[in-house]
């Protein structure tokens, strides 16, 4: 017999829904190219993120976003992910409602955080990693 974990939350939805899927990519304008003029996505916008050292480009698929990573330094995440594990889907990111309540729900529930309390994300919003080793070798963003 299994033990799931509720990602839900207890007490109401804390995931309202997939708020993005992202892709670490060698070359941005490269991967752009693909995903604006072969697969048809609408280019929302582009950013530096400095303190992560990458530059990334959100595209609309639906509700959804599609966000592009591409390591502006060796030392960032980005380049480390993709030297280790080649391009390709580096996180999925969910919509909660209150971040901070279901990070301590998740960490009960014996969740390893990446970040036991929220950050400022790209698009100015709250944001907290959970660690991979505890979902399968995925990595999931929450983002509110």
């Amino acid at each position: 017999m299994t033990t799931q974990h509720n990602l839900i939350g207890s007490g109401g939805n804390m995931i309202v829904r997939l708020d993005h899927i992202a892709i670490a990519v060698s070359k941005l304008d490269e991967a752009l190219r693909i995903y604006q003029n072969i697969l048809g996505l609408k280019l929302e916008k582009t950013m530096i993120v400095e303190d992560q050292k990458i530059k990334l480009a959100f595209l609309l698929a639906g509700k959804t976003k599609i966000e592009l990573l591409e390591a502006t330094a060796p030392e960032s995440a980005v380049a480390r992910f993709i030297e280790k594990k080649g391009e390709g889907i580096h996180h999925i990111a969910f919509k909660v409602a209150n971040i901070e309540g279901f990070l301590k729900q998740l960490k009960e529930k014996g969740m390893t955080l990446v970040d036991e309390k929220p950050r400022v994300g790209a698009e100015g919003g709250k944001i907290a990693f959970l660690h991979p080793k505890s979902i399968k070798n995925v990595l999931i963003e929450l983002c509110e």
